[in-house]
């Protein structure tokens, strides 16, 4: 059986691919780094969607990577899960060319990409 991180380093080979997948690795950087906020406050989505006077929902899309966020939103992340705005920001990595990378000392997965 063929695992992830080698279909990924054969799949990065094809420049399209390689193209697509840059263009959404900021997406799911960011929406990395509000799970591993929610994480570190120990809230679940619901708590954090109330804290924000939002709905799960919301939080669900911004964690999938569905929706788009503003600055004001993800500032309003970072106090709800008693951080800052800089620090939300400063845990974003470069994407090292594999499906996993690290946060705050630990392996975080990128979500799977379909060929």
């Amino acid at each position: 059986m063929t695992k992830v991180n080698e279909l990924q380093k054969k799949w990065l080979n094809d420049p399209i691919y390689k193209a697509d997948f840059e263009a959404i690795t900021e997406e799911f950087e960011i929406a990395s780094a509000i799970i591993e906020a929610r994480n570190l406050a120990g809230l679940t989505q619901s708590e954090l969607a109330k804290r924000l006077k939002a709905k799960q929902s919301l939080v669900a899309r911004l964690e999938s990577g569905a929706d788009n966020t503003t600055i004001k939103t993800l500032q309003r992340i970072a106090e709800a899960t008693g951080t800052y705005l800089r620090s939300l920001l400063n845990n974003l990595d470069d994407f090292s060319g594999f499906p996993r990378r690290s946060v705050l000392g630990r392996s975080v997965p990128y979500p799977p990409i379909a060929p």
